[in-house]
């Protein structure tokens, strides 16, 4: 019985033309007695054929017998854990096994299939000098890229020998003939399209789904310097519909696409049929999180988009905007980073974003060959030297006092080779030993911001990002940098009770443009001095604007650099302590009934009015949403009986108030001490209820 594996395989194969001779070389080093080589890098430019060569080497193995194991690292964050993690997957073992070992255990000869190998190019030296080491000597590896392989592995006296170049050129007059002919195309139009591709596959199978959409199969070439970039803007005229252009045009803006992203853009209430046909395309192909377009098709639309409806591209650019930031809003934690990433590949060009990553082969976090890891013992040297060389040897002896204090806050950024090539400490201020945060000026001067504006409340947390540098380029624009700014955002994202972020910077003239126009506020004075250097810093209350909020801002602000700072929310949301929150609830039950009297409440600008009516509504409508607010909450009382006199007390006093006190007392039938007691339990009552709401806490 067939299954439809078998039926895309034969699919496959059918299409697949040329290449004999790569196919060859492959078989014959699979079948060698004693394998000859065990890395084989095959490489050349987008487009030319490296997965659909990578499936020839799967079906090769599969004829001779042995085990074949593909993986796109495409999908896979560049890091250790990951790659692991994604090898097990590839390999069919369940996370508490080790791929080494499985392999090992496993008698038959074993192919390693590793595809878009240039977007876990961070990682080349660590396969080359740790992992792929181990394997057993039974086992081939194929990786597959865009770029040569680097000249570390012809240098390795122990690899030379060991590993084999595949470059991928563009297909010959023969192999670009039989795919044209296996796709349908009459062959008096061979000559005319091979003349225009050159040959090169991507380019064939665009005519190829060209004239697939039209009924004549007549190609009319034009001289043009991008064949790619023609073939696909002609691709977009002869599409079967408007919805279908709009989806592929979306794709393009996007790293991945999917069916809830298409409904959510396209207003669509179901986009199944656009989806399948997009994912139908010769030049998308399935990733791990969605549909994937060539990076030449995506490239060659989003470009041409821009150009020929620039109107267009911005809408939809704003709507995947609020389709990630609501992403964001719900996503659980563990799906934060994919949806982080996702939103900052489509921010990659905004101008003041664009500087702070380094972008290899359309990957966005890689960090040329950056991984982000734990400290190891022998870090904490090199970083302390670290701090000296850039911020003098004060910061230097409070650094090596917070490592020791906080060892878990630290991120190290390594080298393939292992070296530490920057790191960042971030403190838990809330944590810290009184008399060390007093004694170190910058938490001191973060802790005394903290006490006279924005006091902790119970329960709740502060980070101070104390220390963050590259080993030779400190706080410039780097590979490192870029880690770090994903880090922190992560940390807003994920920290449970996370009240207020601080970020230390030496040098204002340059960061301080972007830290105001993302919301963060300058908190010193000056500057606070540590030895002989003097730092700035930035801070962000978090309980004023919680990170939905933050997210909203950052995706309406476009991509203009001319825009103006945030407006100082200091002025529209008040963080405001347990006993000033009690207080001013009291103070404003006794005026419910004179609204021009709650003009002057903090409350007001507290999270739970603001929750409600949004941080930009003005007086009027603030009172308006407080007002039954206040009411709501203390008729709940009323739902349990152990509360039910107390809301009698506040119902006669403040809901539908008698003439005094002890009118309402002697109407509830109480001794007014009695009264006066169940009225300040039922104003305690409501404070709880209200302050969980205030806090964050589930009521």
């Amino acid at each position: 019985m067939t299954s439809i594996g078998d039926r895309l395989q034969a699919a496959r194969s059918k299409r697949f033309v040329g290449r004999s001779d790569e196919v060859a070389r492959f078989r014959k080093i699979l079948t060698a007695e004693v394998l000859p080589l065990h890395v084989l890098h095959v490489f050349g430019p987008g487009g030319v054929g490296k997965t659909e060569l990578l499936q020839a080497f799967a079906r090769c193995c599969e004829e001779e017998g042995h085990a074949a194991h593909y993986l796109d690292a495409h999908d896979v964050d560049p890091s250790p854990e990951a790659f692991r993690g994604a090898l097990r997957a590839a390999v069919g073992v369940d996370a508490d096994t080790s791929v080494l070992a499985a392999l090992d255990e496993r008698a038959d000869r074993t192919a390693l299939l590793i595809d878009s190998y240039e977007t876990i190019d961070a990682l080349d030296g660590w396969l080359r000098t740790q992992f792929l080491p181990d394997l057993p000597d039974d086992a081939l590896v194929v990786l597959a890229g865009r770029i040569e392989p680097h000249s570390a592995w012809r240098a390795d006296s122990g690899w030379g020998p060991l590993v084999e170049t595949m470059p991928l050129r563009n297909l010959d007059g023969a192999a670009g003939r039989a795919l044209l002919e296996r796709r349908g195309v009459p062959d008096d139009q061979h000559e005319s399209i091979l003349n225009f591709t050159h040959g090169h596959p991507l380019a064939l199978s665009l005519v190829a789904d060209l004239l697939d959409q039209r009924d004549d199969q007549t190609f009319e070439p034009e001289a043009a310097p991008d064949v790619v970039k023609t073939l696909l803007e002609r691709f977009v005229q002869k599409v079967p519909g408007p919805a279908h252009r709009a989806a592929l045009e979306t794709a393009s803006l996007v790293r991945y696409t999917t069916e809830p992203l298409l409904s959510s853009v396209l207003d669509q209430t179901n986009a199944h049929d656009l989806f399948e046909w997009l994912r139908g395309l010769s030049f998308v192909q399935p990733g791990n999180r969605g549909a994937v377009l060539h990076a030449l098709a995506r490239e060659a639309l989003s470009a041409d988009l821009r150009w020929r409806n620039p109107d267009w591209h911005d809408t939809l650019h704003e709507r995947i905007r609020q389709h990630y930031v609501d992403r964001l809003k719900r996503t659980p934690d563990r799906g934060v980073p994919d949806a982080l990433s996702d939103l900052t590949y489509l921010l990659r060009r905004h101008p003041l974003i664009e500087p702070f990553y380094t972008r290899l082969q359309s990957q966005w976090d890689d960090a040329h060959g950056l991984i982000e890891d734990t400290p190891q013992n022998e870090d904490w040297d090199a970083l302390v030297d670290m701090v000296a060389r850039h911020e003098g040897a004060a910061s230097a002896e409070w650094a090596e006092h917070w490592f020791e204090q906080q060892p878990d806050g630290v991120r190290v950024y390594r080298a393939a080779d292992g070296t530490a090539e920057g790191f960042m400490l971030t403190l838990a201020l809330e944590e810290a030993a009184p008399d060390a945060r007093k004694a170190d000026p910058v938490t001191d001067a973060v802790w005394q911001h903290l006490e006279a504006h924005a006091p902790l409340r119970a329960g709740e947390r502060a980070s101070l990002f104390r220390f963050w540098m590259a080993r030779d380029t400190y706080q410039s624009v780097s590979p490192t940098q870029s880690l770090i700014f994903i880090r922190q955002v992560r940390h807003y994202l994920q920290t449970p009770a996370l009240a207020h972020t601080t970020l230390v910077c030496r040098d204002p003239e340059t960061w301080g443009e972007l830290f105001t126009y993302a919301g963060m506020e300058r908190l010193d004075e000056g500057g606070v001095a540590v030895g002989d250097h003097s730092f700035a810093l930035y801070g962000h209350d978090w309980r004023a604007q919680p990170p939905a909020q933050w997210l909203d801002q950052l995706a309406e602000r476009g991509f203009s650099t001319g825009a103006e700072a945030p407006e100082s929310r200091e002025d529209r949301v008040i963080v405001l302590s347990r006993p000033d929150f009690e207080e001013a609830l009291r103070e404003a039950f006794k005026d419910l009934h004179r609204p021009d009297q709650l003009r002057d409440t903090p409350l007001l600008y507290s999270r739970v009015v603001t929750g409600e009516v949004g941080p930009d509504a003005d007086v009027p409508d603030r009172i308006e949403a407080l007002r039954p607010l206040l009411e709501e909450t203390a008729e709940r009382l009323a739902d349990d009986p152990r509360d039910e006199k107390y809301h009698r007390a506040v119902h006669r006093t403040y809901i539908q108030p008698a003439p005094t006190q002890e009118t309402a007392a002697e109407q509830l039938g109480v001794p007014f001490s009695t009264f006066r007691r169940h009225l300040n339990k039922g104003l305690d009552r409501v404070a709880d209820i209200l302050w969980e709401r205030e806090v964050g806490v589930s009521a």
